[in-house]
């Protein structure tokens, strides 16, 4: 795997690098926002570790214009901040993970591996449609009464899940396996947070369509009414 290292902390920086390159990684480093998304669209990374406190342009700002641009190289954010409200904000930006300071750098290597290791979605059967919504997994674009939205990965990931089984009571068990694969690092709640992203951008697009939610079991996607 090849990976950008946007940090503009030079001495993590030099920490860091090493330990990338003996965990077989090739190594890409980028010291301010600005810098780091320009390589970030210009080469095929496998995954991207952006801090989130960047000079020239801040860690999200960064990944919701690669977002934008149509970038879906797997993101891991890096932050001081650990509340749930700002790991929310990381993960609604458009990273696919969310690892707080100081960490082991057994995790990081850890969760850039299940990065790596999320299955890639093929052309065949990409286009779903279910009630008034039709998901292009292969695009990562979602179609409704109003209009096209371009979902994140993780929340194409979780769509898709849903739209596969619609009508079927989908188990959390199962939706995360479908997002993060068979990762160790997770946390629970990350799965809710794409809940209320997916439901977001459903009704973004005008559609009726609802995620209704079973409690201590999953969730369940319905034509009509309004979910929980």
């Amino acid at each position: 795997m090849r990976i950008l290292l946007i940090e503009d902390d030079e001495a993590l920086r030099a920490v860091l690098v090493p330990v990338l390159e003996k965990a077989g990684f090739g190594c890409d480093t980028a010291a301010d926002g600005a810098s780091g998304l320009a390589l970030l669209l210009q080469n095929p990374y496998d995954a991207a570790v952006v801090d989130r406190m960047l000079p020239a342009l801040s860690g999200l700002d960064l990944v919701r214009a690669a977002r934008a641009k149509g970038c879906t190289v797997p993101v891991l954010m890096l932050t001081a901040l650990g509340r749930v409200e700002d790991r929310v904000e990381g993960l609604g930006a458009g990273a696919d993970d969310y690892l707080v300071k100081p960490f082991d750098n057994r995790e990081l290597i850890a969760r850039l591996q299940a990065l790596g290791r999320r299955p890639a979605h093929t052309l065949e059967s990409a286009l779903l449609r279910f009630d008034d919504v039709s998901l292009d997994a292969a695009a990562l674009t979602l179609t409704g009464p109003s209009g096209t939205v371009r979902l994140s990965k993780n929340e194409n990931a979780l769509l898709e899940a849903l739209l596969r089984r619609a009508g079927q009571l989908v188990s959390r068990e199962v939706l995360f396996c479908a997002v993060w694969g068979a990762e160790d690092f997770v946390e629970e709640g990350n799965l809710d947070s794409y809940i209320h992203f997916v439901r977001r951008r459903l009704r973004t697009v005008g559609s009726r369509t609802a995620i209704r939610t079973v409690r201590g079991m999953g969730y369940c996607l319905e034509a009509g009414g309004d979910a929980p």
